[in-house]
């Protein structure tokens, strides 16, 4: 393309492993550089070089969206023993999404993306389900240790005075694990602003939910803080917009929202958000068709897709064997990434090529050319089943036909 979009600032970019890894070269290759002038600081995030710098990598990558304001992410291995011995790690290096999260105390929300042709497995839905997940702290912060002998565990706490606060946790009598976890309020207020603004801005309900029936400190004040915020800053914001916001226990709001239509922002603590991100991906279709954005409460944003890094087409993928994953996710990480540094900088045009790209990708699959994970659930009489770069082609042939 004679004249390309011209970009301003530059866009962190994180590459990842794996098959995600391979797909994120080809959209740049493909879907994105014959059409933008792309402008990224480059950080490779992928686990060798993780590895290498002792993570270092990583932490840089999350002061670069600090200073540039918007970051896009492949997704990355979260290193478990066997990971360790297969790549020869010095170490079990910490989540790299929880690293960037910490970095920069953000909420995550994410969102399913809508096919025609491809139906909720909960049939009462009907409009997509957000999911904000806190971003900071619980297991993805936490100190384990490994019990061998019989003895008794205690939670000490020394403040700075020198006062020391203790209780027991539990006496063993013999082998068994402790987890420590943190939470802090100042995180939990930016998490429950986060979500009230979001709620705000899309003119959708906010559910909010806990265990602080099981947890009475610790999950109750997460149940707090969002109360008083609610009341002294968003009340009548909610009221005049015409949404609502109320708290529910964990186990009820899943028992709800099965019997939903849909339509509203489900805010949970970090591991619960994981957990109950992938459900709601899983039952509106595919993983791999799930929006996902890290917002700060400075107005930092990094985009990533919600899936791992599909390790099982990888393997098959280094046999030279046919692959046929699906790509959408990365794309949209790509085009979420791309519309706000449009909107940023003040650049149309990159909005409404971002849009258009969606929009391409989108009725490809409409058209009944998919990947294999998306033709096991399409209920399009005639569907192609394409090979991973044959799929992004389709997409590009479709992108040209709306530019």
């Amino acid at each position: 393309m004679a004249n390309k979009i011209q970009m301003k600032v530059p866009l962190v970019e994180m590459d990842g492993d794996e098959m995600t890894r391979i797909i994120w070269k080809l959209i740049k290759e493909i879907l994105l550089e014959p059409y933008i002038d792309l402008k990224t600081e480059y950080y490779d995030l992928g686990i060798k070089n993780r590895d290498e710098t002792e993570d270092q990598v990583t932490i840089d990558a999350a002061y670069a969206i600090k200073k540039y304001g918007v970051g896009v992410k492949c997704a990355t291995i979260t290193p478990n023993a066997q990971r360790v011995e297969e790549y020869n790690l010095k170490k079990m290096w910490k989540s790299p999404n929880g690293t960037i999260r910490a970095i920069l105390d953000g909420t995550v929300f994410r969102t399913p993306i809508i096919v025609e042709s491809i139906k909720p497995l909960v049939k009462t839905w009907k409009k997509p389900i957000t999911i904000a997940r806190h971003a900071y702290g619980d297991i993805y912060k936490d100190v384990e240790y490994r019990v061998e002998n019989k003895g008794k565990a205690e939670l000490v706490f020394v403040s700075k005075s020198g006062e020391v606060s203790k209780q027991t946790i539990h006496e063993f009598e013999g082998p068994g694990v402790i987890l420590g976890m943190h939470n802090t309020d100042e995180s939990i207020k930016s998490f429950a602003r986060a979500c009230f603004n979001y709620a705000l801005d899309t003119k959708q309900d906010l559910w909010f939910a806990t265990k602080d029936t099981i947890s009475k400190i610790y999950d109750h004040r997460f149940k707090d803080i969002f109360q008083e915020i609610y009341e002294n800053e968003y009340k009548e914001k909610f009221e005049e917009a015409g949404i609502e916001y109320f708290y529910t226990l964990i186990d009820d709001a899943v028992a709800r929202i099965v019997r939903s239509e849909g339509g509203m922002i489900w805010a949970c603590k970090n591991y619960d958000g994981d957990v109950m991100s992938d459900m709601v991906a899983t039952a509106f279709g595919s993983l791999a068709m799930m929006t996902s954005v890290l917002v700060s409460p400075d107005g930092k944003y990094e985009f990533e897709a919600a899936h791992g890094t599909v390790t099982r087409h990888y393997y098959k993928y280094l046999k030279g064997e046919e692959t046929s994953t699906n790509s959408i996710a990365t794309i949209f990480a790509w085009t979420g990434a791309l519309k706000k540094r449009g909107e940023l900088d003040g650049i149309e045009s990159l909005v409404n090529f971002a849009d258009k790209l969606e929009n391409a990708s989108l009725q490809t699959i409409e058209k009944g050319i998919m990947t294999k994970d998306l033709a096991a659930l399409s209920d399009l009489p005639n569907k192609t089943v394409a090979n991973t770069e044959s799929f992004l082609l389709e997409i590009k042939k479709t992108l040209e036909e709306i530019l």
